[in-house]
């Protein structure tokens, strides 16, 4: 990245790891080398920005919701990560990848999975593949007429409770039975509907939250 950025800043959290950046790269001004946990950073200090990294399995679903959070400030985010989870952030309504991973990264960005790139790759290789994932900002919280992001993913996190039973199942301790059996797609999973519809859905549902004062 170097030669192609006028500055990189780089967070690692392993300092053995750091102090090889150092050796190898420590000449280059243009290098900033910040030890620290990147879910415990305030990525927005450095401004407006592209995010890059190869991001560890276990907290991939963190780190991109860290990243995706910083709003106006990021410019892209380019990740590295397993297989199986850039098909999850990319999945449509119908798969079995689609889940509330996939409503949240697509209400806020545009995904693009760019390549894959084999286990044979790395050194030692791992026991599985991965991809190159881009992510675009879009927030379409106002195109799809929800008041706020964060209220109607909570929602979506109910509809996916449990993925294998229906909306009716998921979402009637909260709403009541009698006010889901009138909805067409109470007998649905949540799998079955894409952003949009459930979207629909939400706005049928929840009231609109008061206006802040």
């Amino acid at each position: 990245m170097l030669p192609r950025a006028g500055r990189v800043v780089a967070v690692e959290v392993d300092r053995a790891l750091a102090d090889v950046l150092r050796a190898r790269f420590g000449g280059d001004s243009s290098l900033e080398i910040v030890i620290a946990n990147v879910l415990e950073t305030d990525l927005a200090q450095w401004g407006p920005a592209v995010v890059a990294g190869n991001l560890p399995y276990y907290i991939t679903s963190p780190i991109v919701e860290k990243v995706l959070s910083l709003g106006p400030s990021l410019r892209r985010a380019v990740f590295l990560v397993q297989h199986e989870v850039a098909e999850r952030l990319a999945a449509g309504p119908g798969s079995r990848d689609y889940g509330l991973l996939s409503v949240r990264t697509q209400l806020l960005a545009r995904v693009e999975i760019l390549f894959a790139v084999p286990s044979a790759a790395f050194q030692p290789a791992p026991k599985v593949d991965s991809a190159v994932v881009r992510l675009t900002p879009q927030d379409r919280t106002g195109e799809l007429g929800l008041d706020d992001a964060e209220r109607f993913l909570a929602f979506a996190g109910l509809c996916f409770t449990q993925k294998r039973k229906t909306l009716r199942n998921n979402l009637a301790g909260t709403y009541g039975r009698e006010a889901l059996d009138a909805l067409p797609e109470a007998g649905l999973r949540a799998e079955q509907l894409s952003v949009e519809r459930l979207a629909a859905l939400y706005r049928v549902l929840t009231p609109a939250a008061p206006p802040a004062r």
